[in-house]
């Protein structure tokens, strides 16, 4: 299974797909894991998610992206910020668009990448 298949029908989720993965292969060494649910971006551990909320509940968002941050980073971009162990806080944000992929976006990405493989 690939990505393709995950956004199967939603072009603009798989549009947001490619954009973070492009992001996160810039990074270095980036693993990808395709499931049914998901894309996971790891380095040593997971730190970037890429899903459909469509598959879950009513919503017209292509894609959320979950990047997982060593701390809690204060955003009105994001949906929802939790904090499921000692040292990751999952930072949910929906994207409408690839262009929402953004030097902001990226910061938080590189970010998680690096304490990823702490």
């Amino acid at each position: 299974m690939g990505p393709e298949d995950l956004f199967a029908g939603h072009p603009a989720g798989l549009a947001i797909h490619d954009r973070v993965a492009e992001v996160v292969g810039a990074l270095g060494d980036v693993e990808s894991r395709v499931t049914r649910s998901q894309v996971a971006f790891r380095h040593g551990r997971g730190f970037a998610f890429v899903w459909r909320p469509g598959q879950y509940v009513r919503s017209q968002v292509p894609a959320v992206l979950s990047i997982a941050l060593p701390r809690e980073v204060s955003s009105p971009r994001f949906k929802e910020v939790v904090h499921p162990s000692p040292r990751v806080w999952m930072h949910h944000l929906e994207l409408d668009d690839a262009d929402q992929v953004d030097d902001e976006v990226r910061a938080w990405l590189r970010e998680a990448w690096e304490h990823a493989a702490r």
